[in-house]
Protein backbone atom coordinates (compact mmCIF):
# COMPACT_ATOMS: atom_id res chain seq x y z
CA UNK A 1 0.00 0.00 0.00
CA UNK A 2 1.25 3.48 -0.72
CA UNK A 3 0.22 7.10 -0.63
CA UNK A 4 -2.57 7.49 -3.16
CA UNK A 5 -2.88 10.82 -4.92
CA UNK A 6 -6.38 12.04 -5.60
CA UNK A 7 -7.59 14.06 -8.55
CA UNK A 8 -6.50 17.31 -6.92
CA UNK A 9 -2.75 16.71 -7.01
CA UNK A 10 -1.11 19.83 -5.57
CA UNK A 11 2.58 18.87 -5.59
CA UNK A 12 5.10 21.13 -7.36
CA UNK A 13 5.58 20.44 -11.05
CA UNK A 14 9.06 18.92 -10.64
CA UNK A 15 7.70 16.48 -8.06
CA UNK A 16 4.77 15.49 -10.26
CA UNK A 17 7.13 14.94 -13.21
CA UNK A 18 9.51 12.74 -11.21
CA UNK A 19 6.61 10.81 -9.70
CA UNK A 20 5.22 10.12 -13.17
CA UNK A 21 8.62 8.94 -14.42
CA UNK A 22 9.09 6.59 -11.48
CA UNK A 23 5.60 5.12 -11.77
CA UNK A 24 6.12 4.57 -15.51
CA UNK A 25 9.43 2.80 -14.82
CA UNK A 26 7.74 0.53 -12.28
CA UNK A 27 4.96 -0.39 -14.66
CA UNK A 28 7.46 -1.19 -17.40
CA UNK A 29 9.07 -3.95 -15.33
CA UNK A 30 8.29 -7.41 -16.64
CA UNK A 31 6.51 -9.92 -14.42
CA UNK A 32 9.74 -11.89 -14.13
CA UNK A 33 11.76 -8.82 -13.13
CA UNK A 34 9.16 -7.89 -10.50
CA UNK A 35 9.12 -11.40 -9.08
CA UNK A 36 12.91 -11.64 -8.93
CA UNK A 37 13.20 -8.18 -7.33
CA UNK A 38 10.48 -9.03 -4.79
CA UNK A 39 12.25 -12.22 -3.76
CA UNK A 40 15.57 -10.41 -3.34
CA UNK A 41 13.97 -7.54 -1.44
CA UNK A 42 12.18 -9.93 0.91
CA UNK A 43 15.49 -11.64 1.70
CA UNK A 44 17.17 -8.30 2.39
CA UNK A 45 14.26 -7.14 4.54
CA UNK A 46 14.19 -10.37 6.53
CA UNK A 47 17.88 -9.92 7.29
CA UNK A 48 17.12 -6.55 8.89
CA UNK A 49 14.09 -7.88 10.79
CA UNK A 50 16.15 -10.74 12.21
CA UNK A 51 18.90 -8.34 13.30
CA UNK A 52 16.47 -5.93 14.98
CA UNK A 53 14.06 -8.58 16.41
CA UNK A 54 11.23 -6.06 16.79
CA UNK A 55 8.44 -6.86 19.24
CA UNK A 56 6.15 -4.77 17.03
CA UNK A 57 6.81 -4.38 13.31
CA UNK A 58 4.74 -2.07 11.12
CA UNK A 59 4.66 -2.76 7.38
CA UNK A 60 2.23 -2.67 4.45
CA UNK A 61 0.78 -4.84 1.69
CA UNK A 62 2.56 -4.09 -1.62
CA UNK A 63 0.19 -3.77 -4.55
CA UNK A 64 0.76 -3.69 -8.29
CA UNK A 65 4.38 -2.86 -9.08
CA UNK A 66 5.31 -1.83 -5.53
CA UNK A 67 8.52 -3.45 -4.28
CA UNK A 68 8.24 -6.47 -2.03
CA UNK A 69 5.48 -8.58 -3.55
CA UNK A 70 1.94 -9.18 -2.24
CA UNK A 71 3.05 -11.95 0.12
CA UNK A 72 5.44 -9.66 2.02
CA UNK A 73 3.22 -9.43 5.16
CA UNK A 74 3.08 -13.21 5.58
CA UNK A 75 6.85 -13.50 5.06
CA UNK A 76 7.48 -10.81 7.69
CA UNK A 77 5.01 -12.25 10.17
CA UNK A 78 6.70 -15.64 10.01
CA UNK A 79 10.06 -14.03 10.84
CA UNK A 80 8.95 -12.22 14.00
CA UNK A 81 10.12 -13.45 17.40
CA UNK A 82 7.60 -15.29 19.61
CA UNK A 83 4.90 -12.87 20.70
CA UNK A 84 5.84 -10.34 18.01
CA UNK A 85 3.12 -8.30 16.30
CA UNK A 86 2.84 -7.15 12.70
CA UNK A 87 0.77 -4.01 12.19
CA UNK A 88 -0.63 -3.18 8.76
CA UNK A 89 -2.38 0.02 7.63
CA UNK A 90 -6.07 0.55 7.03
CA UNK A 91 -6.85 3.42 4.66
CA UNK A 92 -9.40 5.87 6.06
CA UNK A 93 -11.79 8.02 3.99
CA UNK A 94 -9.54 11.09 4.38
CA UNK A 95 -6.42 9.13 3.27
CA UNK A 96 -5.14 8.92 6.85
CA UNK A 97 -4.02 5.53 8.17
CA UNK A 98 -5.51 3.45 10.95
CA UNK A 99 -3.64 0.28 11.99
CA UNK A 100 -4.55 -3.29 12.85
CA UNK A 101 -2.61 -6.43 13.71
CA UNK A 102 -2.15 -8.92 10.88
CA UNK A 103 -3.18 -12.33 12.16
CA UNK A 104 -3.01 -14.13 8.82
CA UNK A 105 -6.12 -13.00 6.97
CA UNK A 106 -6.53 -9.96 4.72
CA UNK A 107 -9.68 -8.47 3.26
CA UNK A 108 -10.31 -5.91 0.53
CA UNK A 109 -10.75 -2.38 1.85
CA UNK A 110 -10.97 1.09 0.39
CA UNK A 111 -9.73 1.55 -3.18
CA UNK A 112 -9.28 -2.21 -3.49
CA UNK A 113 -6.37 -2.30 -1.04
CA UNK A 114 -5.83 -5.34 1.16
CA UNK A 115 -6.02 -4.76 4.89
CA UNK A 116 -6.08 -6.84 8.10
CA UNK A 117 -9.39 -7.92 9.60
CA UNK A 118 -8.48 -7.37 13.26
CA UNK A 119 -9.68 -4.60 15.60
CA UNK A 120 -8.67 -1.09 14.60
CA UNK A 121 -5.97 0.26 16.91
CA UNK A 122 -6.15 3.95 15.99
CA UNK A 123 -3.98 6.33 14.02
CA UNK A 124 -1.40 6.59 16.82
CA UNK A 125 -0.79 2.82 17.03
CA UNK A 126 2.31 3.30 14.87
CA UNK A 127 4.04 4.70 17.96
CA UNK A 128 4.21 1.19 19.42
CA UNK A 129 6.40 -0.12 16.57
CA UNK A 130 10.13 -0.74 16.95
CA UNK A 131 10.67 -1.04 13.20
CA UNK A 132 8.53 0.60 10.52
CA UNK A 133 8.69 -0.43 6.85
CA UNK A 134 7.11 2.14 4.55
CA UNK A 135 6.40 2.34 0.83
CA UNK A 136 8.06 5.02 -1.27
CA UNK A 137 8.60 5.96 -4.88
CA UNK A 138 12.07 7.31 -4.15
CA UNK A 139 14.35 8.40 -1.32
CA UNK A 140 17.21 10.89 -1.54
CA UNK A 141 20.62 10.59 0.08
CA UNK A 142 19.43 12.94 2.82
CA UNK A 143 16.66 10.50 3.74
CA UNK A 144 13.76 12.51 2.34
CA UNK A 145 11.03 10.19 1.11
CA UNK A 146 8.73 10.79 -1.85
CA UNK A 147 5.44 8.94 -1.97
CA UNK A 148 2.54 9.00 -4.40
CA UNK A 149 1.18 12.34 -3.23
CA UNK A 150 -1.69 11.31 -0.97
CA UNK A 151 0.17 12.27 2.20
CA UNK A 152 -0.92 9.17 4.13
CA UNK A 153 2.53 8.25 5.41
CA UNK A 154 3.67 11.82 5.97
CA UNK A 155 0.77 12.18 8.40
CA UNK A 156 1.41 8.82 10.01
CA UNK A 157 5.13 9.43 10.50
CA UNK A 158 4.54 12.94 11.85
CA UNK A 159 2.80 11.36 14.87
CA UNK A 160 5.86 9.44 16.02
CA UNK A 161 7.05 10.64 19.39
CA UNK A 162 10.72 10.30 20.28
CA UNK A 163 11.46 10.90 23.98
CA UNK A 164 14.66 12.75 24.81
CA UNK A 165 17.59 10.37 24.65
CA UNK A 166 15.66 7.74 22.69
CA UNK A 167 16.44 6.94 19.04
CA UNK A 168 12.78 6.10 18.40
CA UNK A 169 11.61 3.49 15.90
CA UNK A 170 13.70 2.74 12.83
CA UNK A 171 11.83 3.88 9.70
CA UNK A 172 12.92 2.19 6.47
CA UNK A 173 11.60 2.55 2.91
CA UNK A 174 11.49 -0.37 0.47
CA UNK A 175 12.59 0.52 -3.06
CA UNK A 176 13.55 -0.87 -6.42
CA UNK A 177 17.26 -0.44 -7.13
CA UNK A 178 16.82 2.60 -9.39
CA UNK A 179 14.68 4.49 -6.85
CA UNK A 180 17.47 5.30 -4.38
CA UNK A 181 18.30 8.74 -5.77
CA UNK A 182 20.79 11.50 -4.99
CA UNK A 183 17.93 13.86 -4.18
CA UNK A 184 14.17 14.18 -4.47
CA UNK A 185 12.01 17.34 -4.57
CA UNK A 186 10.96 18.26 -1.04
CA UNK A 187 8.08 20.08 0.59
CA UNK A 188 7.80 21.15 4.26
CA UNK A 189 5.46 18.27 5.14
CA UNK A 190 7.72 15.53 3.72
CA UNK A 191 8.99 13.14 6.38
CA UNK A 192 12.45 11.52 6.21
CA UNK A 193 13.36 7.88 6.75
CA UNK A 194 16.35 6.36 8.52
CA UNK A 195 17.29 4.02 5.70
CA UNK A 196 16.29 2.22 2.54
CA UNK A 197 16.32 -1.40 1.43
CA UNK A 198 16.84 -2.30 -2.22
CA UNK A 199 17.07 -5.75 -3.82
CA UNK A 200 20.76 -5.43 -4.70
CA UNK A 201 22.27 -3.21 -2.00
CA UNK A 202 20.16 -4.32 0.95
CA UNK A 203 19.85 -1.94 3.89
CA UNK A 204 21.55 1.45 3.51
CA UNK A 205 21.23 4.05 6.31
CA UNK A 206 20.08 7.60 5.65
CA UNK A 207 20.58 10.63 7.92
CA UNK A 208 16.93 11.06 8.94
Amino acid sequence: MSDLAGAAEKSPHNKITLRTQLLTARRSLSATDRSDAARQLQDQTLALVRRKTPSTLAAYVPSGSEPGGPDLPDVLRAALPPGGRLLLPVLLPDNDLDWAEHTGTLTTGRRGLLEPIGPRLGVTALRSADLILVPALAVGRDGLRMGRGGGSYDRALSRLLTPAGSPGPLVVALLHDHEALDEVPAEPHDRPVHGVITPTAGFTPRPA
